[in-house]
């Protein structure tokens, strides 16, 4: 097999450094429309089939000028399809019905990644939510697929998926996206096994090589790149890439491949195999994913977990796990938060309130300028209520506790504040004292503005919601009149923990 594999890969031709390519808007370009030299255009819209020599001549279908979308009646549309039941999602069936598709996903690609920690949960539940799917659409993919490029955009790999086998990824378009991210997620040979199983899904040809040697079958994967390369159906920096995995020994000493722009799973993949794993801290929050594993340094696994931590898509125990597994190895940045979490920690099982107060406001602040601290009173807020702590650290304790799901209970017990006094949802209790405080009051006590009223009314609240996450993009630093209009959209959607937490959020972090 390797004699085979240097026969093909020694007529790999020199690659020169690419121009960096342009930002795309989703993770991978697996299958990103592509020239070769005959001028067909080759993408996900087009069915045409790549030459295998693993399988034969499949039948060529050209792409036609208009698609037509039918749909069996009894069948339920993928737009439907969710994880959340109605029930627990707290959102009315037909809260996207009335919606234009294209409106929603323009409203999600939009979303910023840095939202309030509510905002970014009330995103999530819309995302996994099951819902009537929108009536007037001409596509019945267009929203699914914007909720799991959405998913992936904020690197929650596993709800995107769960949601993807859920729907069914057995055509092109969602076996993309089901590929890409169980490359990302570990989960690699099985989406090889499903490809093998319907070559016709493969992405692209580089990809049906990859399967054909994770499936062990390495004489047909250096055999599928040579025909690639002589139809010119695999470009110059994926010959080179696919040549150092399929033979690293032939490559020996000399420099590794250059890593594309920008970077897909695949080319992450494939770089991870010849121990070339490239830095995900300026990759996209999908790739964080792949530093969780426990093959990655303890430092790069706590970095990619605040990451997706700071996002809502990590559970903070998952974080706290990391934290405490082994003595720091240095000072400064992660290390610091580290090492301020164990030290609370080990006075919270130690049962010594002294330690704590001494501990609690160095892990608040470290905490606090990651970005983190929600996190970090889903985690605190409880043991924190339940010691008796000195004067000096109660204060700490109260703020920590109202940026938890018990706020309500905290505000009873630490009144006096405009903050507990929305965690109780009675602003008037304490009159506001700056613009942020009267901007949350309004939001409190004022009816959100006709036009948000109106998209409810009409089966579109879910396009409502989006934009109110629009109008709070910048925290405490949004317009006045938007965090009114937005908070008091919440309450009258009947969100109304979500506008506590969103308030309290914008106050107190």
């Amino acid at each position: 097999m390797r004699a085979s594999l240097l026969l093909i890969l020694m007529g790999l031709p020199a690659v020169a450094q690419e121009p960096p390519q342009s930002v795309i808007p989703w993770l991978s370009d697996s299958i990103a429309s592509r020239i070769p030299p005959d001028g067909r255009i080759v993408d996900e819209r087009t069915v045409e089939q790549l030459p295998d020599p693993t399988i034969g001549e499949p039948p060529v279908t050209a792409p036609t000028e208009t698609t037509i979308t039918t749909q069996p009646l009894g069948t339920t549309r993928r737009d439907a399809v969710g994880l959340i039941s109605p029930a627990r999602s707290g959102l009315p069936a037909d809260a996207v019905a009335g919606s234009d598709p294209a409106r929603l996903a323009d409203l999600l690609a939009r979303q910023p990644a840095d939202a309030l920690p509510a905002m970014q949960d009330l995103l999530l539940t819309l995302l996994l939510a099951e819902l009537n799917p929108p009536r007037a659409a001409a596509d019945p993919d267009a929203l699914f697929f914007a909720r799991i490029d959405t998913l992936l955009r904020f690197g929650a790999l596993d709800q995107a998926q769960a949601l993807l086998e859920r729907a069914g990824a057995t055509d092109r378009q969602a076996f993309r996206r089901w590929f890409d991210t169980s490359l990302l997620t570990g989960f690699d040979a099985r989406a090889c096994d499903a490809m093998t199983a319907n070559p016709s899904v493969a992405p692209t040809l580089p990809a049906r090589i990859f399967c054909l040697s994770r499936t062990g079958d390495w004489p047909a994967a250096a055999l599928t790149l040579e025909t690639g390369r002589a139809l010119g159906r695999i470009t110059p920096a994926e010959d080179e890439l696919l040549a150092h995995f399929l033979d690293p020994d032939l490559f020996e000493g000399l420099p590794p491949p250059i890593p594309p722009r920008p970077m897909t799973p695949l080319a992450f993949r494939l770089l991870d195999g010849i121990g070339e794993t490239p830095d995900t801290r300026a990759l996209p929050l999908a790739f964080a994913v792949a530093d969780l594993r426990p093959t990655s340094g303890w430092k790069a696994q706590i970095e990619a977990a605040e990451r997706l931590a700071r996002i809502q898509a990590l559970a903070p125990n998952r974080l706290l796990s990391l934290y405490t597994e082994r003595r720091p190895a240095a000072s400064g940045g992660v290390w610091d938060r580290a090492a301020a979490i164990q030290a609370l920690d080990a006075a919270l099982l130690a049962g010594r309130p002294d330690a704590v107060a001494d501990a609690l406001p160095e892990a608040i602040a470290r905490m606090e300028e990651s970005g983190l601290l929600v996190p970090f009173a889903e985690l605190y807020a409880d043991p924190l209520a339940r010691m008796r702590l000195p004067p000096h650290a109660q204060a700490h304790a109260a703020r920590i506790g109202l940026l938890s799901d018990d706020y309500e209970s905290t505000g009873e017990t630490h009144p006096g504040s405009f903050a507990a006094a929305i965690a109780r949802g009675a602003p008037d209790l304490v009159p506001p004292r700056t613009g942020l405080e009267q901007a949350i009051r309004d939001g409190f006590t004022n009816p959100p503005p006709d036009r948000l009223l109106r998209l409810a009314a009409d089966d579109r609240l879910g396009e409502a919601l989006l934009e109110a996450g629009l109008l709070l993009a910048d925290g405490a630093r949004s317009d006045p009149q938007g965090i009114a209009d937005a908070l008091a959209l919440l309450r009258a959607a009947g969100l109304e923990e979500t506008a506590r937490r969103t308030a309290l959020q914008l106050l107190l972090t």
